[in-house]
């Protein structure tokens, strides 16, 4: 199937803007390879440091300089579930390289905060930086400069992000994500759902609702619902940094652990002593930023990654932006429902084809790239498979079903739940932002209601909890960007705004804040950028202001006469109570540095070039393929 005219004129177009940053970053890339082991650069002094507390079998592999180094990067604690697996994945990826003549080394963890604790709590003010506070844990990891290849144990909301910023810091490195797994389903969303409305209206008890959420999140594994966490994991399969189909296998199986050591091996195989060379620097390029887009429209996933995939594209020197996610969504389909744009979780999503049922249905429709680099080498086709246990205790993959297992939770592209992605970009003279009505029914796409200003979520359930709100209007809660307090999601208003709603109401909400995967069906129009510290015009709405948010045609507009706008002073809030406290004055340089949001909310720059010296390969011209290239790569290594 030829490439979809949308998605080959963005995928261009990403190309020609990333060419001063994309080159930069391979030449980084290219002059930071060493050709032998990465540890063959240290002194005997450092080496003997870096093996000293090895088994005499391992530290004799390390000594000759000739076996690959396997870096272990993991965001294990116990405290939460999703990375409560990973305590034992460590003897498993040791064991499985020793099988193949490599030595595994545990080189570093990183943190892992839960937005679900976090919520609405001034914990939850840390949870973005934290994505690069986690990419900065993973550099430090890696900066003992032993490893020739690195598996990254991360799932959640800002690891996974995180992780993969700071393996494309050292991209010459190959690596393989390697997730934890989902939990095993609990109650229904449905029901979960409803037990939260009813305690925002006062008829549960708080007994009640924590006996539903315990209901709900039971075990050790990832959240089963379609927030970020899981959307991390389809990306990292759309990717090809995951082995096929590991996504969404529960922890505490035989095939969960068989596919770690599965991952183990591969890293293995892919360093440059395993003969098949494949650094994580060449397989994120700008067709599998592009394909990430895609995967992202096509399941629904999280608005959150309209800010991770930008952040993760600039550290690998590519530059993407809002108008490039819209532009996709209008042409990819809605292949999934899962909650919150569904009442099946992720366990149902796997049972139905899974992510490789997507991968394909995308490949077969022209609407992503199959020819890009993967772990497995070179086509993402080869990650249309699902895993099985063998007889011999290690995984075997299968082609996915040709037909989805169950049509109310999985859909070919030949029949959508819709024909396009349900995220949308708002624009106006509120600035730009982000809009996911995916779970939205039409019947709420257009809202045009007055104002009412809120500096904080507190704000708003004071109101709500008071009965100020029963009418219709826009809630504007301002002083919510990365600049002011760290950007927190303000999923405890989803509750209330769909009372609201539930009741009559024409209600929508409009943030420089975030909302993530679980905003369901209520209008919100988020990460509006430029924020109010940057001087974003949301900061010139009054109460009563007339604001219509419009999904159809893109609209993010106050209906104020212009002159009347013009002449307004920017709103002003005491933010020093977010600044102090559960550990955020240590965050206080963060704020200072951080991006706008549609440039990722990243605190570094993007890649800029350097002296090099990279010869081309034998036999081309001058100019005619760049050093340190994708294409010099693949000549390199096909030679």
């Amino acid at each position: 199937m030829a490439l979809h005219p949308v998605v080959e004129q963005v995928t261009n177009r990403i190309i020609q803007r990333s060419r001063p940053s994309r080159s930069a970053y391979l030449a980084h890339l290219e002059a930071a390879r060493s050709h032998g082991v990465q540890r063959g650069a240290l002194a005997c002094t450092n080496l003997a440091h870096g093996f000293a507390a090895f088994p005499p079998s391992d530290k004799l592999k390390l000594r000759e300089y000739k076996k690959p180094s396997v870096a272990i990067v993991s965001s294990y604690n116990d405290m939460l579930s999703a990375h409560h697996p990973f305590e034992y994945y460590p003897k498993i990826i040791k064991e499985a390289a020793r099988e193949v003549d490599a030595v595994a080394q545990f080189a570093g963890g990183v943190p892992a905060m839960c937005d679900g604790v976090t919520q609405g709590q001034p914990g939850m003010e840390l949870s973005l930086f934290s994505r690069d506070t986690i990419a900065m844990s993973t550099a430090v990891a890696m900066s003992h400069n032993m490893f020739d290849a690195a598996t990254y144990l991360g799932i959640c909301d800002k690891i996974v992000p995180g992780l993969l910023i700071g393996a494309l810091h050292f991209g010459h490195i190959p690596g393989v994500f390697v997730p934890g797994g989902p939990m095993t389903s609990g109650i229904s969303n449905k029901e979960k759902a409803r037990v939260r409305q009813l305690y925002a209206q006062g008829k549960a008890t708080r007994d009640e609702l924590l006996e539903n959420e315990a209901q709900s999140y039971h075990s050790e594994g990832t959240c089963t619902f379609y927030g970020t966490a899981n959307s991390n994991q389809m990306l990292m399969e759309m990717m090809g940094l995951h082995l096929p189909g590991s996504a969404f296998i529960t922890p505490g199986t035989p095939l969960r652990d068989a596919l770690t050591a599965e991952a183990a091996r591969r890293a293995v195989a892919i360093s440059q002593q395993g003969g098949n060379y494949m650094p994580v620097g060449h397989v994120v390029d700008e067709k599998s930023i592009v394909n990430a887009i895609v995967a992202l429209h096509a399941t629904g996933g999280s608005t959150n990654h309209t800010l991770h995939i930008v952040a993760i594209a600039r550290a690998a020197g590519i530059v993407i932006d809002w108008n490039d996610f819209d532009e996709l969504s209008k042409v990819v389909p809605l292949l999934t429902r899962i909650y919150p744009n569904g009442e099946a979780d992720v366990n149902h999503f796997q049972a139905a084809g899974g992510p490789g049922f997507v991968i394909r249905e995308l490949l077969d429709a022209g609407l992503a790239h199959d020819d890009v680099n993967t772990i497995l080498g070179h086509g993402l086709r080869n990650h249309c498979k699902e895993p099985f246990l063998g007889e011999d205790g290690k995984v075997v993959w299968k082609d996915v079903p040709a037909q989805s297992a169950d049509e109310s939770v999985l859909r070919p592209v030949s029949n959508p739940f819709s024909a396009n992605g349900g995220m949308v970009l708002v624009k106006g003279n509120l600035g730009r932002a982000v809009m996911k009505v995916s779970a939205v029914k039409k019947d709420y796409h257009v809202v045009e209601a007055p104002a009412i200003t809120f500096d904080s979520q507190e704000d708003f359930m004071h109101a709500y909890k008071a009965g100020q709100l029963n009418r219709n209007f826009v809630a504007v809660i301002r002083f919510q960007g990365p600049r002011a307090n760290g950007m927190p999601e303000l999923h405890a208003l989803t509750p209330a705004l769909s009372n609201l709603q539930d009741a009559g109401y024409h209600v929508a909400m409009v943030t420089d804040g975030r909302m993530s995967g679980a905003s369901g069906k209520v209008p919100a129009a988020i990460h509006v950028s430029p924020e109010i510290l940057a001087g974003g015009p949301l900061g010139l709405v009054r109460n009563g202001d007339m604001i219509r948010v419009d999904a159809t045609t893109g609209t993010l507009e106050a209906l104020v006469p212009d002159d009347v706008w013009h002449a307004r002073s920017m709103a002003t809030a005491d933010l020093s109570k977010s600044h102090i406290g559960m550990g955020r004055e240590l965050f206080a340089v963060f704020r200072q540095a951080i991006s706008a949001a549609e440039e990722g909310a990243a605190t570094f720059p993007l890649p800029s070039p350097i002296p090099t010296t990279v010869p081309l390969h034998e036999g081309a011209d001058s100019g005619e393929i760049m050093p340190g290239s994708d294409e010099d790569f693949l000549f390199r290594t096909q030679k």
